[in-house]
């Protein structure tokens, strides 16, 4: 009989049944020997014996949301330890040098949780065209359909879209773009010429972006160069009627700026996510016929999160056969990630 290397839950207990739900974790278990009822939840669980005797076996700690930092103390307690899989988007909150320091392989499942903040933002483009949510609103106010006949100055056909960012999002959401006929372009201080061809879109200045586009859709990471990357400049030079959308993080966006902008309403917008989190109850953004906002939703939710798990226990099986991983994560490029 094959022996299973020993694997370790460390993220918050409730999430492990959602992210991790039978089927999944039958499949990681087939890889690794691991107890679902033993998480650590936080870094005073490493020190508890039942806890400190299962880190020194683990040669694999299955990481997500709530995970400790994986810090100097808790990886001498870890000797074995070679892989940390991590169910969830960035590492920044638990991954320290120490893990690199002592050549431990890091994966994610950002690319996995990419997946639906991509499809959230695609329908909001698509829908942001129809002018839906204003439409929305002037039917409950008014209780009268208007008639048939033709809208002008709505539809998505042509319509210019610019992507703020390749990060995986960002360039997710420009493939599920290529359908539809859309005019995308996109703007990263990362991405070269020949790396806007690959992705098939022109690649433009910031500034000649938002003058260019009807709808922005930010996916930059946050970073101290990418704070407020979005402000009262940059709104000045969006076209009459464009939408931002913003997914990413609410502090790309200045939102004092932006709720300026659209008490004129000149530009609407679309919000995950905002700054701060969640909105104080007065907000404006709330209350402006021109802001939709929605509770930081787009990423992974309900049963999209065991896309997560599986993520992982694939990754596991490739550790396991001699492969490599297929979601590696970078500590050069952490600095200017998600």
């Amino acid at each position: 009989m094959i022996q299973r290397p020993h694997a370790m839950f460390a993220m918050s207990a409730e999430n492990v049944p959602q992210v991790f739900p039978p089927e999944v974790l039958q499949r990681l278990r087939e890889s690794v020997d691991i107890d679902p009822s033993l998480v650590a939840e936080d870094h005073e669980d490493f020190a508890d014996p039942r806890f400190k005797d299962a880190l020194a076996r683990t040669e694999i700690l299955v990481t997500g949301w709530g995970c400790p930092r994986l810090d100097a103390a808790v990886l001498d307690s870890a000797p074995k330890l070679r892989a940390v899989l991590h169910s969830a988007g960035s590492v920044k909150g638990l991954a320290t040098p120490e893990l690199w320091r002592r050549g431990i392989a890091v994966s994610s499942a950002a690319v996995a949780n990419a997946v639906p903040v991509a499809e959230y933002t695609l329908a909001m483009i698509l829908l942001a065209g129809k002018d839906l949510f204003a439409a929305r609103d002037r039917l409950r106010t008014e209780r009268a359909f208007p008639g048939w006949g033709l809208v002008p100055g709505i539809g998505n056909y042509g319509r210019r879209v610019g992507v703020i960012g390749a990060s995986r999002i960002g360039r997710r959401v420009i493939e599920l773009l290529r359908p539809f006929d859309l005019r995308v372009s996109l703007s990263d201080p990362y991405v070269d010429e020949a790396g806007a061809a690959a992705l098939d879109v022109p690649l433009l200045p910031l500034d000649d972006l938002l003058r260019s586009s009807d709808v922005v859709t930010v996916h930059a990471p946050e970073t101290p160069e990418t704070h407020h990357l979005v402000g009262p400049r940059e709104l000045a030079l969006m076209p009459d009627g464009a939408v931002l959308i913003n997914t990413a993080r609410g502090a790309l966006v200045d939102h004092y700026a932006l709720i300026a902008e659209l008490s004129t309403g000149r530009l609407s917008s679309i919000l995950d996510v905002t700054d701060p989190e969640p909105l104080p109850a007065d907000s404006p953004l709330y209350d402006l016929p021109n802001a939709f906002i929605t509770p930081h939703l787009a990423g992974s939710q309900g049963n999209e999160v065991a896309r997560l798990g599986r993520s992982v226990a694939e990754e596991a099986e490739r550790l396991l056969s001699g492969g490599r991983l297929a979601y590696p994560v970078d500590p050069a490029a952490l600095a200017r990630e998600a």
